[in-house]
């Protein structure tokens, strides 16, 4: 089976091409840092030229494209011009289902769980109602959007918090969090947003499943079991490395200006979990990263 990746050299990209690589054939593309793309069959390309990809699918003919690649960030997206924000999260979004649609491939494409605004209570449905309350969260709805009307063969998943070690130049907020704690400094953490996060390599795995199902036309939030804040996580990261719980520091999320306010976008996994899915727990799954970690 042949598999498209992009956003190759991103967070949850990175993770992909390893796990993807041990079933399948697989392109991952990126656009500035490799990451370790360069270990696979990969290709540099320009997200906003769209010429590129008529290229790429006549070539390669994909079974299966995972559309990770995007402005992924809330501030980095608001800080950008919003017609080029549009042109990656939308366009591209779009232009990869018209050629899924006349290649015959399934579009899998991550979302987020920001489409939901936190106010219609917690561990949500994917019938319950969306209503992003950010810029980048409306692109990823309108990507959504552009997919469901292009074509049927598509998993759309809304994808909670990630969490784990990002690869090579990858960052994110758990891997800062446990150096600062590893060495010594407080760390702030927002006690009244709540989530239901999943491990990078979990979810990666979980992506390895669903290509092999024979599911389509689907939204699926894709999240852990457990609704819990950043400060739940860290007391967790804290009690299974060792680390100092004091330098815990309970912050609310409106103590930062200009974030937008989404107090619990947790989800009800139950659709994935139905799927024959198994989400590792939090305390499993950071077990697991700090082992790797030693190694």
């Amino acid at each position: 089976m042949k598999i498209i990746i992009t956003g190759g050299s991103g967070l949850l990209g990175q993770y992909l091409n390893i796990e993807l690589a041990k079933l399948y054939n697989i392109l991952t593309l990126y656009n500035s840092n490799p990451g370790n793309c360069l270990s696979f069959n990969n290709l540099k390309i320009d997200l906003t030229d769209f010429s590129q990809y008529e290229n790429i699918f006549s070539s390669l003919r994909p079974d299966v494209v995972v559309h990770t690649a995007s402005i992924s960030r809330t501030d980095l997206a608001d800080n950008l011009p919003r017609e080029y924000v549009t042109a990656v999260n939308v366009g591209a979004s779009q232009k990869l289902a018209q050629l899924c649609d006349k290649y015959n491939s399934k579009l899998i494409y991550t979302s987020t769980d920001l489409v939901y605004d936190g106010s219609f209570g917690s561990m949500l449905k994917e019938t319950d109602p969306v209503n992003p309350v950010s810029y980048y969260a409306g692109t990823k709805l309108a990507g959504e959007e552009k997919i469901r009307e292009t074509f049927g063969n598509y998993i759309i998943l809304r994808t909670a918090l990630m969490y784990g070690f990002g690869l090579n130049h990858s960052e994110n907020h758990f891997k800062a969090m446990y150096l600062n704690l590893k060495a010594g400094r407080p760390v702030k953490l927002f006690h009244d947003q709540y989530r239901s996060p999943l491990a990078l390599k979990n979810a990666a795995v979980i992506i390895a499943e669903l290509i092999n199902k024979d599911i389509s036309a689907e939204v699926i939030n894709f999240g852990g079991k457990e609704r819990v804040s950043r400060f739940d996580i860290g007391a967790i990261l804290c009690e299974n490395a060792g680390l100092d719980p004091s330098l815990l520091i309970r912050t609310s999320m409106y103590d930062i200006d200009h974030l937008p306010k989404v107090a619990d976008v947790s989800m009800n996994t139950d659709k994935l979990k139905s799927l024959g899915i198994h989400q590792h727990s939090i305390r499993d799954s950071v077990k697991n990263i700090l082992s790797e970690t030693e190694n």
